[in-house]
């Protein structure tokens, strides 16, 4: 093995029909996958990863705050163990729920909160995430 060369940890990320997170997630440099919108169709992540997921709620709490996909996805037990952290996007008009899917699956998964975004992210949010995916990577060394 190679000493000093990082490897990054893959991103697994959900995104809806709107697609905001993907074109997110298309801007950073990093390997992905995406979480399938089928609930029908399962993926298994067999590596550490970094799970990037929107926050549906409207300011309703926790109700509905995690898409039904990322629970369906989360709900496998090797797929909750390679998650190493968790970045979530929102919106601001939410006031408190704003990114508030962050806060469940961290507390759910005992993984940090890393990062939250509005929307589709600015240049200055994919320059922070790609930072947190490097340092992530060296962590692993």
């Amino acid at each position: 093995m190679m000493t000093g060369i990082s490897k990054k940890p893959l991103v697994v990320y959900y995104s809806s029909t709107s697609n905001n997170t993907a074109r997110f997630v298309e801007k950073l440099d990093c390997n992905s996958i995406r979480i399938p919108i089928n609930l029908s169709k399962e993926i298994s992540v067999s590596e550490e990863y970094i799970l990037i997921t929107p926050t549906y709620s409207g300011g309703h709490g926790t109700t509905g705050a995690v898409p039904k996909q990322v629970i369906h996805f989360l709900n496998k037990l090797a797929n909750r163990q390679k998650c190493i952290g968790v970045i979530a996007s929102g919106n601001t008009n939410f006031g408190n729920s704003f990114a508030l899917a962050g806060n469940v699956i961290s507390k759910k998964l005992h993984v940090p909160y890393l990062y939250k975004f509005e929307l589709l992210g600015t240049t200055e949010d994919v320059n922070n995430v790609n930072k947190i995916i490097a340092d992530a990577g060296e962590d692993n060394d």
